[in-house]
């Protein structure tokens, strides 16, 4: 697919929690096509010590509007600098980058009833799920949203969330939805699914994989590791993967996790061992 280095315009910075903030982005000309899963290098001005590009994630697309969303977690220097942008501000992005998560194809033997998605994210991990969402509900697949967090206060985006699917939940104090992690949830037993996308903490996504192999479901999770170039270049978000699948003794090589990620199937994750 191929990349753009464009000038975006901000056109809205909302503070959905003390956090995060959702930046809302877009630009005269119509925005160029974009999958769930893939993410953006945006620059960071005016900060003194951030010299790096930083990788966020596609939270959501709105064509109608030509709007590109960004949901940033303030957690360093460079994005608590972006959460000062203003509207009409300009944010210069690299888009977009990495292999999203698949969409299954319907037509033909495949109906749209017979395919089952558990789009299950915790923190921030639950940003590029929304667009994945809306792009299988656009394709006639009802998915059903598992969303963590540690406590009512922390869940993002939930009225979003709810336009595309049913949306479940749980907290980690009890405080909404059920108590517990989102393998804890009891939609895990009482119903089957037959396609899993995951997005969050990396023990979160283990423990998911793990549910996933138990039940020999499908299971994609898009890998959280740091990230600088975007490109492939500069090596520093390497994973050792299989090469021939889900065998103990399978070939195993390395790969960008930013160029050949960030979304990769499970069975070909050495740690799933």
């Amino acid at each position: 697919m191929k990349k753009y280095i464009l000038d975006l315009t901000v056109r809205s910075v909302e503070r959905v929690h003390e956090r995060y903030v959702l930046i809302k982005l877009s630009q005269t000309d119509a925005l160029p096509p974009m999958n769930p899963g893939q993410f953006v290098e945006v620059r960071v001005d005016g900060s003194s010590s951030t010299f790096l590009r930083r990788p966020i994630s596609i939270n959501f697309v709105d064509k109608e509007k030509n709007e590109l969303w960004l949901l940033v977690a303030t957690v360093g220097e460079g994005t608590k600098t972006l959460a000062k942008l203003k509207a009409s501000d300009t944010l210069n992005c690299v888009l977009p980058l990495g292999n999203g998560f698949t969409i299954p194809s319907v037509g033909g033997t495949v109906s749209a009833s017979s395919i089952s998605p558990l789009l299950v994210g915790g923190g921030v991990g639950v940003a590029p799920l929304l667009y994945l969402g809306k792009v299988l509900k656009a394709q006639g697949i009802e998915p059903t949203f598992l969303l963590g967090a540690r406590s009512a206060k922390d869940l993002l985006m939930l009225s979003e969330f709810e336009k595309y699917g049913r949306v479940l939940v749980t907290t980690e104090d009890g405080s909404m939805g059920e108590k517990g992690f989102v393998t804890n949830h009891s939609v895990l037993q009482k119903e089957s699914f037959n396609m899993i996308q995951v997005c969050g903490p990396t023990p979160m996504m283990k423990a998911v994989a793990r549910y996933a192999r138990e039940k020999d479901i499908a299971c994609e999770v898009s890998l959280e590791n740091l990230m600088a170039c975007g490109l492939g270049a500069c090596l520093c978000c390497v994973e050792k993967v299989r090469v021939d699948g889900d065998t103990s003794t399978a070939e195993a090589t390395n790969v960008c996790v930013c160029k050949d990620g960030p979304v990769f199937n499970i069975k070909k994750l050495l740690w799933q061992n």
